[in-house]
């Protein structure tokens, strides 16, 4: 969820129906032991409304998630999540993210180090079912022997991306390796995630697997009120005008260039956005084409305005 979660959408999404556990973008704990150690920050940016929050790194070397981890610590974080699940071509090739599902020694090492480090902070890990094929039978104890405090699942294969349905029947079977591990009140906590679109549906999965809790990710796209309990029907107007709040918070918070469209984040981070905002009414297909021809906030609320006046 790489320039998606970002503080800008996290506290949309805060405001209009707050999770349980809130997680920041990945960051590589290489890029924030290096000279570009202030361009990262900003990912690690979070406020008080969005506790209990857990900040995710990604690396191949140990002793820089320690650094990490002591970061984490120093920020204020209420946990320290590892990403071993990332397909991205760079990350993986830095021998990170899912590539850690096929060295399990170095997995290893990397949470103990991140544990060293984390001091009183839980620190977790987000991976998947296997890498080319499903391997939960050896993988999942590997990290169980590391004691973490939770292990979010996703439940395709590296190879699989997310090309496939989520292979929800296995969530069952990763809980009882988990459970023959250590069946005590203190064993890893399991999340599964894949495809689930709804906190309902969220629920509804944890409740028929037997798991202890879920994970959404690309669900919330578009959509901060998932959290919401109601449930309700949110109205096309209603996702346009958060959609404008939006735009200016993340304007305002990562200092963007009205002109240039330049800052802490580039302006083009927010048109993934947009595509998810404009989504499933009448005439969104236009509205979204307008969008990606925009360069700043002012253009978005103008074109987002004028539509609003002809459709209404």
């Amino acid at each position: 969820m790489a320039n998606v979660t970002d503080a800008a959408f996290r506290r949309m999404i805060v405001k209009e129906g707050k999770p349980d556990v809130t997680w920041t973008e990945f960051v590589s704990a290489d890029g924030l032991a290096s000279p570009g150690r202030e361009r990262l920050m900003p990912d690690l940016w979070f406020t008080e409304e969005e506790r209990p929050i857990v900040a995710q790194f990604f690396s191949a070397k140990p002793e820089l998630m320690y650094q990490a981890a002591l970061l984490a610590q120093e920020l204020g974080f209420d946990g320290i999540d590892i990403n071993m699940g990332c397909p991205d071509k760079g990350v993986e090739k830095q021998g990170a993210g899912a590539a850690l599902i096929k060295n399990p020694e170095l997995a290893k090492k990397i949470i103990l180090e991140t544990k060293r480090g984390a001091g009183p902070l839980p620190v977790s890990v987000k991976t998947r079912i296997g890498y080319l094929r499903n391997t939960l039978s050896e993988w999942l104890p590997q990290l169980l022997e590391t004691e973490v405090a939770a292990i979010t699942l996703h439940l395709r294969t590296r190879k699989e991306m997310s090309l496939v349905d989520a292979h929800w029947e296995l969530a069952e079977e990763a809980m009882a390796i988990i459970q023959s591990y250590d069946s005590s009140n203190e064993r890893t906590l399991l999340l599964g995630n894949g495809d689930c679109k709804t906190a309902l549906e969220a629920r509804e999965k944890a409740e028929k697997y037997g798991i202890d809790g879920v994970m959404i990710g690309r669900g919330i796209f578009g959509n901060p009120w998932l959290f919401e309990k109601s449930g309700r029907i949110v109205e096309p107007e209603e996702k346009l005008r958060a959609m404008i709040e939006h735009t200016k918070f993340f304007s305002e918070l990562y200092k963007v260039h009205p002109r240039t469209g330049l800052g802490l984040k580039e302006f083009s981070v927010m048109k993934k956005h947009y595509k998810a905002y404009a989504h499933g009414f009448d005439g969104a297909k236009e509205l979204r084409i307008q969008l990606m021809e925009a360069n700043n906030v002012s253009e978005v609320e103008t074109i987002t305005t004028d539509w609003l006046k002809k459709n209404s």
